[in-house]
C-alpha cells in the first residue's frame, strides 16, 4: 500500500466513464501524476496563464487595474458570463474583467483581457513558465474549435507547474501572487475541486474550471494547517458536466487525504 493508493483507485473508477489526466503535487513538492503530459482541450483553464501576463502587464506599466474599457456589442461573445447580457456602453475597469473571468468565467471579459495582453504575450509567458505542451491558439467561443481554428490545449503537468508557479511567487511578483491567489478563492463553482472541502475556517480553496462539451476540468489548490496541495485535473469524454465535476471532486477528496490536507475521519466523506 501507498499513500497514492486510493486516488489510483479513484482515477481507475472515474476511467470508466471517460477519459482522465492529473496532476498532484503534495506540500512537500513531491508529484503523483496520471496522463500527464496527454494534451486534453483546455476549455477556461486557459484563463490562468491570461491572468498572469495580465498581472505581468502590470506590474511593468503597460497596464493598471483602474484602467477602463467600455463594454461593445462587437465585444460580446457566447459561452459563460453576464457581460454578453449587459447594455452596450457600461464601463468596467481591468480589475473588474479579471475577477469576471476567474470567478464565473465570463467569456466576453476574457477575449478583451486577450486583446489587453496580446496572445503572443500569453503564449511567450506559457512557455516562460513551463508549460511547454499548452497553449492559447484562440478567444473564448463557448465551443470546441471549428476548422480553420486552433484550438486551446493543456495538460495537467503544464498547469500544474503554473498553478503552483502562482504559489511560490514565481510567476509574478509576490503582490501579484497574492492577488492572483486572492482572486483564484473567488471561484464561484464549488462542485469540482472544492466539492469535498470542508466549510471551515482552517481550511481554503481556490481554482479555475474549464467547460465545454465533452470537457470537464478544474486547476486549483487547497489550503490547510497540513500545507498546501495542488491538483490539475482533466476529463474527457464523460456522459455529461455534471458526472466530470463529480469525478473531480472525488479525486480531489481522494488527494487532500493522500497528502494529509485533510483528515479522513473529518472528512465526511
Amino acid at each position: 500500500m501507498t499513500q497514492w493508493d486510493e486516488v489510483r483507485t479513484t482515477i481507475d473508477r472515474s476511467e470508466r466513464s471517460g477519459r482522465v489526466g492529473v496532476t498532484i503535487i503534495a506540500p512537500d513538492g513531491e508529484r503523483w501524476s496520471h496522463n500527464e503530459h496527454r494534451q486534453f482541450r483546455s476549455a477556461s483553464v486557459v484563463k490562468i496563464p491570461l491572468m498572469i501576463e495580465v498581472y505581468r502587464a502590470i506590474e511593468s506599466g503597460r497596464r493598471a487595474l483602474d484602467d477602463r474599457f467600455v463594454l461593445r456589442d462587437d465585444d460580446k461573445t457566447a459561452g459563460s458570463g453576464v457581460l454578453l447580457y449587459l447594455h452596450d456602453g457600461i464601463e468596467v475597469t481591468l480589475h473588474d474583467l479579471i475577477y469576471l473571468m476567474i470567478s464565473i468565467s465570463d467569456n466576453t471579459a476574457t477575449n478583451i483581457l486577450i486583446d489587453v495582453a496580446g496572445m503572443e504575450r500569453v503564449n511567450d509567458t506559457m512557455h516562460d513558465l513551463g508549460m511547454t505542451a499548452s497553449n492559447l491558439g484562440r478567444g473564448m467561443r463557448g465551443r470546441p474549435a471549428v476548422e480553420g481554428e486552433v484550438e486551446n490545449l493543456a495538460t495537467a503537468d503544464d498547469y500544474a507547474t503554473a498553478m503552483s508557479a502562482i504559489l511560490d511567487n514565481r510567476a509574478a511578483s509576490p503582490e501579484s501572487c497574492l492577488a492572483m491567489l486572492d482572486m483564484l478563492r473567488k471561484q464561484q463553482n464549488p462542485r469540482r475541486i472544492g466539492r469535498h472541502v470542508p466549510d471551515s475556517e482552517d481550511i481554503s480553496w481556490g481554482s479555475k474550471t474549464g467547460s465545454i462539451a465533452g470537457v470537464t476540468n478544474d486547476v486549483g489548490f487547497v489550503t490547510s494547517s497540513g500545507g498546501t496541495i495542488v491538483i490539475a485535473a482533466f476529463c474527457e469524454g464523460f456522459p455529461d458536466q455534471h458526472a466530470g465535476e463529480a469525478a473531480i471532486g472525488d479525486i480531489a477528496h481522494a488527494a487532500m487525504i493522500a497528502t494529509g490536507i485533510l483528515a479522513e475521519t473529518a472528512s465526511g466523506h
